[in-house]
């Protein structure tokens, strides 16, 4: 009889888990770049009750009956699907079209990647840096800061969609400054590491970053300034999981009601 409480109480544990992970798509719907998370179940050890080989003629049976023990999560899936494009009035708002991140450098000095393309022009020593809302400084295709000198005018700054940073000459035609901005790309994004504040860090799951501009890639990325991407979370999609998790969660609180009420009864039993 305990074998089913416990087992029920896993059950609740990973359910439990799950609606977190719900709770946290629907928290960041309205996060630009932020990418759908699902939870992922395995079963626990399996408890033997009766061999394949038990026959008193020692001969095989088709089948053995074994139990369950119970369930736990086995990871938390990110789901980097293309977001909606949303228009935006800055000219430092930049989308990725594809499977790209872009670099940024946090205080530590390492370099971690991001989805959001809410970028600011934030004061630097040298003049003008593109940064992040944190003031990362987004990196160029060199790994090297994007700093322009306070004697361009940002409303006039442009990009193409492979992110090379254009400026109006005297005859208003856009020349290229030599800066671009870096796009990279992973074998498997899903196992990036996520440090919050929608950066990932690199690991050995994610593999190492692909650069689009030195790197073969499947498909390059393209940038369009003046647009965001949404967080591809689907409300209804997040609802009817968040309904069907909370009644697993009834069923197996419902188990262990029902274990304690056999229990129960077992120990009213009189001789």
């Amino acid at each position: 009889m305990m074998r089913s409480l416990w087992t029920a109480a896993s059950g609740m544990i990973s359910q439990q888990t799950s609606v977190d992970t719900i709770a946290n798509n629907l928290a960041n719907v309205n996060t630009v770049g932020y990418k759908s998370e699902s939870t992922q179940f395995k079963s626990l050890l399996y408890q033997d009750l009766q061999s394949k080989t038990t026959t008193a003629n020692i001969e095989q049976k088709p089948v053995a009956a074994q139990v369950g023990l119970g369930t736990r999560v086995a990871s938390i899936t990110s789901y980097f699907s293309q977001g909606s494009l949303n228009s935006s009035d800055s000219d430092t708002d930049f989308a990725i079209v594809g499977e790209g991140f872009f670099a940024a450098r946090d205080l530590d000095g390492e370099t971690v990647y991001t989805r959001n393309g809410n970028l600011y022009m934030a004061t630097a020593i040298d003049g003008m840096m593109l940064a992040t809302a944190d003031g990362y400084p987004i990196l160029d295709v060199d790994d090297n800061p994007i700093i322009l000198s306070t004697d361009y005018k940002v409303s006039e700054l442009t990009i193409s969609t492979d992110g090379e940073l254009l400026y109006p000459d005297e005859s208003n035609n856009p020349v290229p400054l030599g800066m671009k901005i870096a796009l990279y790309q992973f074998t498997n994004p899903s196992g990036l590491d996520k440090i919050g504040g929608n950066f990932y860090k690199e690991t050995e799951s994610s593999g190492v970053p692909i650069s689009e501009e030195y790197d073969e890639v499947g498909k390059k990325s393209t940038l369009k300034q003046g647009y965001l991407e949404a967080s591809n979370v689907q409300v209804a999609n997040e609802m009817v999981n968040l309904i069907t998790a909370q009644r697993a969660y009834e069923l197996c609180s419902k188990a262990i009601t029902t274990s304690d009420t056999m229990m129960e009864q077992a120990n009213n039993l009189k001789r």
